[in-house]
């Protein structure tokens, strides 16, 4: 199974792909989204600036859009997540706008949240794979869908609670990070791996 990393100028790179390696799953770090497109499934990494790799995304947006409206296996972490979504009050930009929605700065006086978090409510066949009930978050943003179905697990920061999980087909978000979440998440990651592989 070929697994590509699109590298647009975020951090944690390497980390995931420790995290993603295993029998039978071929890891690339790909900075060509034209590439990345034709792998078996598409990981984008947290840690960076909405605006940043939105415009990294800009020339290639269409084929992205096209492969992941086509069933292209997604997992977007954090910005990853994030940058699904069609707007963001982080920066100027278009995501890449698969799931409906915005993205707001989170309404606390503590932000950036950096640490572990609960995740509440877990309504999704990954997390019956993977059973999550904290997570490690580094975030000062959250997801809105405008379709509230599309939220597979929540979670609250000082009082402010937020979507911590989507699902729309094979494309999910999460706003924590799997990979840095101990042995829960990095079976989460395996558990979405091999739900793409079916």
């Amino acid at each position: 199974m070929k697994v590509a990393i699109l590298d647009y100028g975020a951090g944690n790179l390497h980390s995931l792909a420790k995290a993603v390696r295993g029998a039978g799953v071929d890891v690339q770090i790909e900075a060509d989204p034209s590439a990345a497109v034709k792998s078996d499934a598409i990981l984008l990494p947290g840690v960076g600036a909405f605006g940043s790799a939105t415009e990294f995304f800009a020339p290639h947006r269409e084929a992205l859009v096209s492969a992941l409206q086509g069933g292209l296996p997604c997992l977007g972490i954090c910005l990853g997540m994030q940058l699904l979504f069609d707007t963001s009050e982080e920066g100027a930009g278009m995501g890449l706008g698969v799931i409906g929605g915005r993205v707001r700065k989170l309404a606390t006086k503590r932000v950036p949240q950096i640490g572990w978090n609960s995740i509440d409510d877990p309504n999704d066949r990954l997390f019956d794979a993977a059973p999550l009930s904290t997570a490690y978050f580094a975030n000062s943003y959250v997801c809105e869908p405008d379709d509230q179905r599309t939220a597979i697990a929540w979670s609250t920061h000082d009082g402010d609670r937020f979507v911590a999980a989507v699902r729309t087909k094979n494309i999910v978000g999460v706003q924590f990070h799997p990979e840095k979440s101990s042995t829960a998440g990095c079976d989460f990651i395996r558990a979405f791996l091999e739900s793409a592989r079916r």
